[in-house]
């Protein structure tokens, strides 16, 4: 069972995520809150697998609860609700640790698939949003300097040319036809990486490799 607690200021929105996830027996709705503020009390009472949690809101928005509730010793998988795909404050909220975004309006047959994936560890951002994302970052610093991570030196070669084609926006299946793994091995790679440069996800090694010029995201495959 899937422990999800939802965090949104319009209690309709709430209310139609409950009733949505509810219908899906490997899914328990198990708390609420109407704010970011109420955040970090609702994981810490709860305990949930997975946190729904709207960009703007009052008193504390979607991006200082994420940073707030990723603190934590031991956080859930953060999915980022937001009206539009390309709003820049969910980008910052990926860079402070959330697993990903989907769209209000997002199918409800998408919705449980997202909570599922992300309560599983995976990456529930598509390669393609992974490739934009990092895009986004790029134009609004075109002059940026490459930064280099200080966990990067612990990496191994075949750790560092995983890391670039995570930057890259692959999906394991990928990373593995282009370096000649198995998909599991990938896998176990991108595990690793978490470790030793301190990641809880997907998006946040992807920056890493990114800033570091680890990658180019504009030959990246579709």
């Amino acid at each position: 069972m899937t422990r999800v607690a939802l965090v949104d200021d319009d209690s309709l929105v709430r209310a139609g995520l409950s009733m949505i996830l509810g219908a899906d027996p490997g899914i328990e709705v198990v708390g609420e809150a109407g704010d970011g503020s109420g955040a970090v009390e609702l994981v810490q009472r709860h305990r949930p697998d997975v946190l729904l949690m709207d960009v703007r809101m009052p008193t504390m928005d979607g991006i200082a609860a994420t940073r707030a509730v990723t603190a934590l010793a031991e956080h859930p998988a953060i999915i980022m609700l937001t009206t539009f795909d390309m709003d820049e404050y969910v980008f910052t909220a990926l860079e402070a640790g959330a697993s990903g975004f989907l769209l209000k309006d997002t199918p409800p047959t998408d919705l449980i698939h997202a909570v599922h994936v992300v309560a599983r560890g995976d990456a529930m951002l598509s390669p393609t949003v992974t490739r934009r994302m990092l895009s986004h970052f790029s134009h609004a610093n075109p002059s940026h300097a490459p930064q280099q991570h200080p966990g990067l030196g612990a990496l191994t070669e075949r750790e560092t040319e995983v890391l670039g084609a995570v930057g890259a926006g692959l999906s394991n299946a990928q990373i593995g036809a282009r370096l000649f793994m198995s998909e599991a091995t990938v896998k176990a790679h991108v595990s690793k990486i978490f470790a030793k440069l301190d990641c809880t996800n997907r998006v946040q090694i992807a920056i890493i490799a990114h800033e570091a010029g680890l990658t180019d995201i504009d030959t990246a495959p579709a």
